[in-house]
């Protein structure tokens, strides 16, 4: 199944991306949940409003050793994450807090709408002499380790287009645990259970 456009018409006169949104990162959590070890779960965190603008679209997964605790993060970039600097900077520096707290984050941006590269402000706030992807839409991957016994980072970055399947990304989750997050399929689920097709688009 091949990535949709789905911020621009025709599509987006046909379909609310919103609620393409919500079903994505339902069944985005359903798959993990299907490959998690007993001791980890995933659920959904979406938030829309208006006044005061507030878009979230995440699925966090959680070790329950303990009590429910945080150990992967999956951000899909919203419209308003990237309209204005203010949002910007807000999105950024929760994935900065995430990667400070050693947590396996992922980020996945299919917004055409807005030009702004979040995945490419995070690396100028938390490395020195990075490799910028410059790309509009990417797929990309954080993992905290220590090297030498001090924190390094691990990325990996993926760009997507328009009309190409979507890639497979590593998940390293806090805990050293590494799940295939299959975007391809799962996409592909979400829209035929959308009833979005190739032709519709």
């Amino acid at each position: 199944m091949v990535l949709q456009d789905h911020f621009h018409p025709p599509l987006s006169l046909r379909r609310h991306w919103h609620s393409f949104y919500n079903t994505w990162a339902t069944y985005i959590a359903s798959d993990l949940n299907s490959k998690l070890p007993e001791d980890y779960f995933a659920e959904i965190n979406v938030q829309f409003k208006k006044k005061p603008v507030i878009q979230t679209v995440e699925i966090n997964i959680f070790n329950t050793q303990g009590g429910a605790v945080l150990a992967g993060a999956i951000e899909l970039v919203s419209p308003a994450n990237k309209d204005r600097a203010s949002h910007r900077q807000a999105f950024v520096s929760k994935c900065k807090t995430l990667l400070r707290q050693g947590i396996g984050l992922v980020i996945i941006d299919v917004v055409t709408e807005r030009k702004a590269n979040l995945h490419d402000e995070l690396l100028n706030r938390i490395t020195e002499g990075a490799s910028y992807l410059g790309a509009e839409l990417y797929a990309t991957y954080y993992r905290v380790i220590e090297r030498d016994g001090q924190p390094s980072i691990d990325i990996w970055q993926e760009k997507i287009s328009i009309g190409d399947t979507l890639p497979t990304v590593p998940f390293w989750l806090r805990g050293n645990n590494c799940l295939p997050l299959e975007l391809d399929s799962i996409y592909k689920r979400t829209c035929q259970e959308q009833r979005i097709y190739v032709k519709s688009a």
